[in-house]
Order: C-alpha cells, then sequence, then structure tokens
C-alpha cells in the first residue's frame, strides 16, 4: 500500500517562497498579486519601500509590490536561517502556516513574517517585509568603529570618562538627530541610533532623567507584565516584578542612559526650529538650565513628546464658580493631604481611576464624574489576553517583535475582536456590577477592545485593579457628567436638586496628542505640511509615526514601551540611510 506524507510547515513555505521569487525576477505585478489570496495584505516597513503602509487586496498589492521589489532590488527570498522555524499556528481564528523569512536588498538584509492558508495552492494571507539592517553600517561594524586600542599609550590624555563629558556639551559639533522628550520613547531612539553610529541629543525640560515617571501619582504602576517591555539592548533584570512601579521605571531609564552612552541634557527647554531646506537642517533655539540660549543644527529632530504628552484641559461650564482646588492629573501627587475630605475626580480613564482608589486608600472621599463611556477589563487575566498573542511562550524576543509588527490592521481588529469577547466572558460578573450602578461601559470599535482604542486616542480604558470593585461596593461614589447642573463654590448641584461638597477636583481629562505642539514650535506651515499625527492614517498605519513626513527632517516616536523598542530600530535605520545618502 502506497503511504503519502503531508507536506511539512516548511515545504509548504518554500514552495511558494520558489514561485515568488520566479515572480519578482519576472517583475510581473499580476503574478505577484495571484500569490496571495484575494483578501490578502502585504505590510511593508520601509523594506521594499521608504515607507511604513499596508495593502490589501490584490489590485492594491499589485500596484505596489512590483515596484517596491524593483526599488530596493529585493531578492532570493527564503526560510530564515537561525531563526524560530515554520509552523502550524492559528492566527485570529485562522488557521495558517507561518514563517521568519530573509531577503537581500541593495542596501542589505531584509527580514519579514510569511503567513499562508493551507489548501491545495497555498496563498499568502499575510506578508510582511522589513529592513533587518545595512551592509557595512550595522550596528557590529558601528561597535568596532567605535573600539579603542587594547592597550592606551597616551596615560595623561583624556579617558573614556573625559571624552564623554566633553562630547557631552557639543561645543565642536552639532548632533545629527536631536530628540525632544527623554522618556522611553526618546530613549529607544536614542540608543538605536547610537547602536548604528548616528549622532544624537536627547533634551528634555525635567531636572533629573526618569522625572517624567517619577513625579506622576503616587500608586502607578504599568498595567501590562514586564516581558513585553524591556527596553532595546537592555532587558529588565528576571528578577523583576510583573507590574513595574513607576520609580523603578524612572531609575532605570537614568541607569540606561548611562549604559547606553546616551547623551542627554536635564532641564532644556525645546523652544522650537525652523528648518533651512538649502543646507538640509534645523535651526533649533533650547533654553538651558540656567536660562542661556542655545541654538543648535541638527539634520533630523525627532519629536518624543509622548502620544499623550500635553494635558488636555476642556471648557467645564461654571467651573469657575468652584473656589477649591482645581488640578489636572498629571500634576496630581499628595492624596494625603485629603484625608476625611470630599473629593471629585473627573474621568473615567485609567489615571482617573488610580487616582480616586490612591485617594480613597488615603482616606478621602471619593466621587468619580464619567463623562463618557468607558472600557474596564481585569487587569489579570483579561488585559493581558492581548499580549500574550504576541508575547507567549517560544520564540526569543526579537522573533516575537518581529511577529507583532507583521499583523496588519485588518487582521489585527479580528483578532482583538475574539479576545475581547473572551475577555467580557471572564469579566461578566464585574461588567454587570459596574452596569447596576449605572457606569456606561463600551468595548472598543466594533468591539476591539483596548489596544486599538489606545492607537486611536491613547485612552478610553481602564486595566481594573481594583477601583472598579470599590464603584460597585459603593465605597468610592460615581455621578454621570450630564446630570450636574452647575458648579458652587463648594461642589457641585445636581440637576435633581442635590448638592455635593468638594475640596478638589481633578481633572483626569487625558492628553492632547503629539500633533498638538507642531504648530507651535514648528508653524503652522510645517502643521499643516505634516498633518495628522497618530490614529490610522489612509494606509492603515499609525499617521507619521517611525516613518518619514511630509517635512524632511521631521520624525515623530512614541507608544508603548514595546512599539518604542521595535519601531525605533526601523526609525534608527531609515535616518541611517538618509546620513549615508541613501535614501
Amino acid at each position: 500500500m502506497l503511504q503519502t506524507t503531508e507536506p511539512t510547515a516548511s515545504q509548504i513555505i518554500q514552495s511558494w517562497l520558489n514561485r515568488f521569487n520566479a515572480a519578482s525576477i519576472a517583475a510581473d505585478p499580476a503574478a505577484l498579486a495571484a500569490l496571495f489570496l484575494a483578501d490578502g495584505h502585504w505590510r511593508d516597513i520601509a523594506g521594499l519601500t521608504t515607507r511604513i503602509a499596508t495593502y490589501s487586496g490584490h489590485p492594491s498589492i499589485a500596484a505596489t509590490l512590483a515596484s517596491g521589489l524593483q526599488h530596493s532590488h529585493a531578492h532570493t527570498f527564503i526560510i530564515a536561517p537561525d531563526r524560530f522555524p515554520p509552523r502550524f499556528v492559528e492566527r485570529a481564528g485562522v488557521e495558517t502556516i507561518e514563517a521568519i523569512i530573509s531577503f537581500q536588498t541593495q542596501h542589505g538584509p531584509g527580514a519579514g513574517i510569511l503567513r499562508l492558508q493551507p489548501g491545495p495552492t497555498p496563498l499568502a494571507w499575510t506578508l510582511m517585509t522589513a529592513r533587518d539592517s545595512i551592509t557595512g553600517h550595522d550596528e557590529e561594524s558601528a561597535r568596532l568603529a567605535r573600539e579603542e586600542p587594547a592597550f592606551e599609550r597616551d596615560f595623561g590624555g583624556p579617558n573614556w570618562h573625559d571624552k564623554r563629558e566633553a562630547a557631552l556639551r557639543y561645543t565642536d559639533r552639532d548632533p545629527a538627530v536631536l530628540v525632544v522628550g527623554g522618556g522611553h520613547a526618546g530613549l529607544t531612539a536614542a540608543a538605536s541610533l547610537g547602536a548604528l553610529g548616528v549622532d544624537t541629543l536627547v533634551v528634555d525640560r525635567m531636572a533629573r532623567i526618569g522625572d517624567n515617571w517619577r513625579r506622576r501619582y503616587h500608586g502607578l504602576k504599568l498595567h501590562n507584565q514586564v516581558y513585553s517591555n524591556h527596553l532595546p539592548y537592555l532587558p529588565f533584570p528576571k528578577t523583576w516584578p510583573n507590574y513595574i512601579p513607576k520609580d523603578k521605571i524612572a531609575n532605570w531609564l537614568e541607569l540606561y542612559v548611562e549604559a547606553m552612552e546616551i547623551a542627554f541634557w536635564t532641564s532644556t527647554s525645546f523652544d522650537g526650529a525652523e528648518y533651512d531646506p538649502a543646507r538640509q537642517r534645523w535651526t533649533a533655539r533650547l533654553t538651558l538650565a540656567d536660562g542661556s540660549q542655545r541654538l543648535l543644527h541638527p539634520r533630523h529632530i525627532i519629536m518624543a513628546t509622548s502620544v499623550s504628552g500635553t494635558p488636555n484641559l476642556p471648557t467645564i461650564p461654571t467651573l469657575d464658580r468652584f473656589t477649591g482646588t482645581t488640578l489636572h492629573s498629571s500634576r496630581f501627587a499628595e492624596p494625603a493631604q485629603w484625608r476625611g475630605r470630599p473629593v471629585l475626580v473627573f474621568g473615567t480613564g485609567t489615571s482617573a481611576h488610580d487616582i480616586a482608589q490612591e485617594l480613597h486608600g488615603n482616606g478621602a472621599q471619593v466621587t468619580m464624574v464619567q463623562r463618557s463611556p468607558t472600557l474596564v477589563v481585569n487587569v489579570e487575566p483579561s488585559a493581558q489576553l492581548y499580549d500574550g498573542i504576541y508575547y507567549g511562550d517560544g520564540p526569543t524576543l526579537a522573533d516575537r517583535d518581529l511577529i507583532n509588527t507583521s499583523f496588519p490592521l485588518p487582521v489585527m481588529k479580528q483578532a482583538h475582536q475574539q479576545l475581547t469577547a473572551k475577555a467580557r466572558a471572564l469579566d461578566a460578573s464585574l461588567l454587570e456590577g459596574l452596569e447596576r450602578i449605572g457606569f456606561r461601559l463600551e468595548f472598543g470599535e466594533d468591539g476591539t477592545g483596548w489596544p486599538l482604542k489606545y492607537r486611536t486616542r491613547g485612552g478610553g480604558y481602564y486595566f481594573n485593579v481594583g477601583c472598579s470593585d470599590l464603584l460597585v461596593q459603593g465605597k468610592i461614589g460615581l455621578i454621570q457628567y450630564h446630570d450636574i447642573a452647575h458648579f458652587t463654590a463648594n461642589g457641585v448641584t445636581l440637576n435633581d436638586g442635590r448638592t455635593l461638597p468638594a475640596d478638589l477636583a481633578v481633572l483626569a481629562t487625558g492628553y492632547k496628542g503629539p500633533d498638538h505642539l507642531v504648530g507651535t514650535l514648528f508653524g503652522p506651515e510645517i502643521a499643516a505640511r505634516v498633518g495628522q499625527v497618530w490614529g490610522f492614517d489612509a494606509q492603515q498605519e499609525l499617521a507619521n509615526m517611525w516613518m518619514p513626513t511630509a517635512q524632511p527632517g521631521l520624525w515623530f516616536t512614541g507608544g508603548s514601551f514595546s512599539q518604542c523598542r521595535m519601531y525605533s530600530r526601523h526609525l534608527a535605520m531609515q535616518i541611517k540611510l538618509a546620513e549615508l545618502g541613501l535614501t
């Protein structure tokens, strides 16, 4: 009897790659598109093109993939050696064959993720391509270029410390890149640029590295687990807790700057910049710690001022009548002083809940004011489900990061809808309790949960670490904003005639997006040229993030620890190519 052997995942992937390579050599758009499902997707992270963009469906893929292959001179697509092997795996409820691939371009190797749907002739569901390094200008080449002689002959000359201190002053040169903002977004960009030998300076208004975390409210911790939050080149120790406290993060950022030899100016204000197209450089205006002014001429400016950096202070009618203390959540720091006193917390996002819980824990009489429906999910296990599909066991962190970046938006939405349904089932008891007390719930656009809310508006959700339970138990009060008739000197009057006293009103009303500062710092013309920053654009990507903008020399970074870790290297490689004149 004849026995048939089912082909392995590697054999199926290699067969598709053989057909893809043949179509690439022929530069046949129709043949390339035919290798994809009708509703397939190609996502390029500046690997074959100069943009980060997603192309969905045969017409879009056919129109761009062939030209991208020709533009980059990409060839020899193979299963990546020495990386996690091809496997059968379920993604977004679909059985797929997933593989890490590699390829060559005119400027160096690339890497990607290919997913096929099984069948008589397997077709690509998703393909992601990205640059992996730049030949002759990779991180190892840059490290070797910095290497000093094994034996230092001039013992009377400057040592490593002396040279670093002198370099930090920038008295004899301008940085190639000026990074505005010294949080995790700015530092990951600076570390990745430094690894490629690109001279980079970070400036921040804070007096101490890490103060953007250190000075936030007392009880703050990260609400996703440590394994998804590592910084590039220097992961957190294995002894660290799952949920990292803010001061631990702040101290680590300070250590990171020193360990990665990042040039950093504290107590420095970026006051704006003008671009000189003839010289292809900026004139950036800085105010230093001593009040003096400094002009720098970087070729690139990276805005790393956070996707939620500028406090949003909405116009609240009659608030001016309130004679108590009013604070935005970014300025809230001393809960103990409100012990035994009535407090109103406006908002029901993460900061609002955490501040309300902290005030309650310090003996304040807290009432939350809900302004709009809010997504609530228990921090465990429900909130961690989303990271789990990318950061579970198996591949290395580098391979998992590649997998994470490979999901086009439609597939991500499909996966998150399923995870949100699972989270709602797990959290049913809590959600029912919240609805009983009149808390208005929502679950993201089309039920896609909290991750896409973060990517569109930077908030509007809460990972429950206990405050929701306090609300359900009546230990923290709840009113709806639309039930407030007006403010009084000592609190608020409700539409039904009741009064609520307050000595403090905390406005946990969120932050403005990263595009808010563009007009202020660069002028309305550049702001109009750049347009939207953050939120999804027409190409299904976060607008103007980690890629060239319409304004030469202006870049943006931000987002979660994992986003900044993954995309900082892609941002750095694009800037390195520009510095080499290879764009």
